[in-house]
């Protein structure tokens, strides 16, 4: 029965590590497999095809901001870029925990005018974790980020402004 039991699991296992080969195969012979057809490269095309979703009709001025809110320093390394919707662009931003004692921070991120918001698509932001610097510790984190082409086209400049804030420290009540 054990025996038995043992080929059961055995062929269980081999037939799921099976699917991934056979799921694959099936999709690029039936051509339903988006990914699959996308990525197959096409007899007498030397590079990889243009980013066909940027708008070089149009240049948006990104504007970057910094307030902290505690005794440290925090600021862009530049303090706006140009950039073309759709594009991929990266900048850093400098911290230094000027303190004699190790500090737990955040980054909250704000952006004017306010319907810029929801085409401002951040890929890759220190405001995503929370960071503990020690006594006198700087570091540099980058933004990576893509504005949706889709963005309306009255909106020419984007303010993207970060807060950042001690994290776990003593709150002062609020006054009476």
């Amino acid at each position: 029965m054990v025996g038995k039991l043992v080929v059961v699991a055995a062929g269980m296992f081999a037939f799921g590590y099976a699917l991934v080969p056979i799921y694959k195969h099936i999709c690029e012979a039936l051509g339903i497999n988006v990914l699959a057809v996308g990525e197959q490269r096409v007899p007498g095309q030397s590079k990889a095809a243009a980013n066909s979703q940027v708008d070089t009709s149009r240049l948006v001025t990104v504007e970057f901001d910094a307030n902290a809110r505690g005794p440290w320093e925090f600021k862009p390394a530049q303090a706006s870029i140009q950039v073309h919707p759709g594009a991929l662009a990266t900048v850093m931003y400098e911290f230094q925990n000027t303190q004699n004692r190790t500090m737990a921070a955040q980054a909250i991120p704000s952006y004017a005018p306010r319907n810029a918001a929801p085409h401002f698509n951040k890929l890759e932001c220190f405001c995503f974790n929370q960071y503990t610097l020690a006594p006198g510790e700087k570091k540099q984190w980058p933004v990576a980020f893509v504005i949706d082409p889709r963005l309306p086209k009255d909106v020419t400049t984007i303010t993207l402004s970060y807060t950042f804030f001690e994290v776990g420290s003593k709150v002062p009540g609020a006054p009476l």
